[in-house]
C-alpha cells in the first residue's frame, strides 16, 4: 500500500510518523507526479486558503478529484476537511467538493484555539481523543454522509464513500484508530490508482 501526504504546510510530518508506526509506505506530495500510483491521499491541517492556492496553481486540484473518481481514498484533517467539503463558509471558499458537508471556518473563535476533548465514535468502544486547533465546524451533513464521531453533540469525523474528513487532529495523539480506519478504506479500493494528470506529468518529467 502506498499513501501520499500533501506536504505544503501544517502537520504533514506528524501524519507521516503515524503511517510509519503502522508500517505503511508513504510519500510527501508536492507535484502532480507525486499523485501517481496512490491508494490514498492525506490532506493535513494548516491554512486551507494557502493549500487551495498551491493546489490550484500546481494543477493538483483536478488531479485529486480524478484520484477520488478512480477509487482512491482521501483523508482530510482540519484544513483538509475544509478542502473536502462541498460548501465552505466564514468566508466562502472554493473547495474540492467531494464530501456533502457544509463547513464553517474558524467557527470556534480564538478563545478556544486549541483544546483536547474526548468523544464517542463508531470506530472503537472507548472515547476517542481529539485535538482541536482553531477547528472548523461541520454545520450540515448530507444524506449520503455517515457520522463516525461526535464531540459535544457535533459531528467531527464523517465519511462519504471513500472520503474521510475530521475537524480534529488524530495525528497529534498516540491513538492510531482513525489512521487505521483510513488505511482500511485505502485497502478496499483498486491498488495502484493513477490519475491521467499525474501520468502525463511523469512522462514529461
Amino acid at each position: 500500500m502506498k499513501v501520499g501526504i500533501l506536504a505544503v504546510q501544517g502537520d504533514f510530518e506528524a501524519h507521516g510518523q503515524m503511517l510509519s508506526r503502522l508500517g505503511v509506505e508513504h510519500i510527501f506530495v508536492r507535484t502532480l507526479a507525486g499523485l501517481a500510483n496512490l491508494e490514498g491521499l492525506v490532506l493535513p491541517g494548516g491554512e486551507s486558503s494557502t493549500h487551495l492556492k498551491f493546489l490550484t496553481e500546481g494543477g493538483l486540484l483536478d488531479a485529486i478529484r480524478e484520484l477520488a473518481r478512480r477509487g482512491g481514498a482521501l483523508f482530510g484533517t482540519c484544513a483538509g476537511a475544509i478542502l473536502l467539503a462541498r460548501e465552505v463558509k466564514n468566508p466562502p471558499q472554493t473547495s474540492l467538493g467531494l464530501a456533502d458537508i457544509s463547513v464553517a471556518r474558524n467557527a470556534y473563535g480564538r478563545q478556544v484555539a486549541s483544546q483536547v476533548l474526548w468523544g464517542p465514535s463508531k470506530l472503537k468502544e472507548a472515547p476517542l481523543e481529539m485535538v482541536f486547533i482553531r477547528a472548523p465546524l461541520i454545520e450540515r451533513v448530507g444524506s449520503g454522509v455517515e457520522v463516525l464521531a461526535e464531540s459535544e453533540g457535533r459531528p467531527v469525523l464523517v465519511r462519504q464513500d471513500k472520503v474521510l474528513a475530521a475537524t480534529f487532529h488524530p495525528e497529534l495523539t498516540e491513538d492510531a484508530t482513525v489512521h487505521e480506519y483510513f488505511l482500511q478504506m485505502c485497502a478496499s479500493g483498486s491498488r495502484g490508482v493513477q490519475t491521467a494528470e499525474s501520468t502525463k506529468a511523469m512522462r514529461s518529467s
